[in-house]
């Protein structure tokens, strides 16, 4: 193996136009960790924020004046290259898919720790297997923190922002644990989001949730944002519960105001509202690989951009409006 590898990397935060392709040393798995061989990225509106520090909150975490991570990319799917020191639990050559925590996924090779790594099956390919850590294990915690349950008697959910990432596995997934699944997206997505499994598509922007009858669902699920906390609140019933998972907000403190008004507006409600903080669970990530194995679980993939262009990805993800997933495909 060669000691050195092509990453796209941006010392500073700024928009995609900022990356560029470098040749740079291949990192030495640490005590824990694996070196994987990268075969697909899958990027998230998470990517973009952190490559701009937008909010300035994050940036005491991921760099206050330059990110700690120049390299994007948190989802990824690999083949493992070396191990490092105490790994036990993991070979070299086996093909698996994980979680990395602050990016390094739009490279050749990447460490990551052996306790997240997870195994692909053979029936999911990498494009596929790559979407599933960040983007569906959001939408299954969202889930889980709205009891959206297949065990529970039959339950009526609203996913808003249903064409994205994040929404296209949140309609899949409620769909599968038996829910009744009303979703909100875009008129040129309607058809794709029925596809999913949603009963009822409309679009929020032109037919006003203020139009819905109060006290309709089990669950909301706020991918979108943007929509005020009283309008969302009402539209589940008593012991219902309103997930937010976007993290929209302000240039500097982003979410917070209006998780703390979220959580104010909880005080007393049995219209309970939670703003939902995802996080690496390699445990949700084996379930979804299962399935999506079995076929019952897909990414939609609006496209697909080689290693070479990854910078182009990283723009298009930047301009918005994606439906679905965009996929980095490695080298290897």
């Amino acid at each position: 193996m060669t000691t050195t590898m092509k990453a796209w990397s941006n010392a500073a935060y700024g928009p995609a136009s900022g990356f560029r392709l470098e040749q740079i040393a291949i990192p030495a798995p640490g005590p824990g960790e694996v070196l994987l061989r990268v075969h697909a990225t899958a990027l998230n509106a998470g990517d973009v924020r952190l490559m701009l520090g937008d909010p300035l909150l994050v940036r005491p975490i991921f760099g206050m004046r330059r990110p700690k991570h120049p390299i994007r990319g948190m989802e990824v799917a690999g083949r493992v290259a070396a191990l490092g020191d105490g790994v036990t639990d993991a070979a070299t050559g086996d093909e698996v898919v994980v979680e990395l925590v602050g990016g390094g996924g739009l490279a050749e090779y990447v460490c990551a720790p052996a306790s997240r790594i997870v195994a692909r099956p053979a029936g999911v390919d990498p494009v596929q297997a790559a979407c599933l850590p960040v983007a569906a294990g959001t939408a299954w915690q969202a889930l889980d923190a709205a009891r959206i349950d297949s065990g529970a008697a039959p339950q009526r959910v609203l996913v808003i922002g249903a064409s994205g990432g994040v929404g296209t596995f949140a309609v899949q997934l409620a769909a599968l644990r038996g829910a009744e699944v009303w979703a909100s997206c875009g008129e040129r997505n309607r058809s794709l989001v029925e596809e999913l499994g949603a009963t009822r598509v409309l679009d929020h922007r032109t037919s006003p949730l203020a139009d819905l009858p109060a006290a309709h669902f089990d669950a909301v699920i706020d991918i979108a944002g943007g929509i005020p906390l009283h309008d969302l609140q009402r539209l589940v019933r008593d012991g219902g519960r309103v997930v937010l998972v976007t993290g929209d907000g302000g240039h500097v403190l982003g979410p917070i105001p209006r998780m703390l008004k979220a959580a104010v507006r909880s005080i007393g409600s049995r219209r309970r509202i939670r703003s939902l903080a995802a996080s690496p669970k390699p445990a949700v990530v084996r379930e979804l690989l299962a399935l999506a194995a079995a076929g019952s679980l897909r990414a939609v993939i609006e496209r697909e951009y080689p290693f070479a262009e990854a910078s182009a990805a990283l723009a298009h993800l930047e301009a918005g409006h994606t439906a679905g997933k965009v996929v980095v495909v490695g080298t290897a």
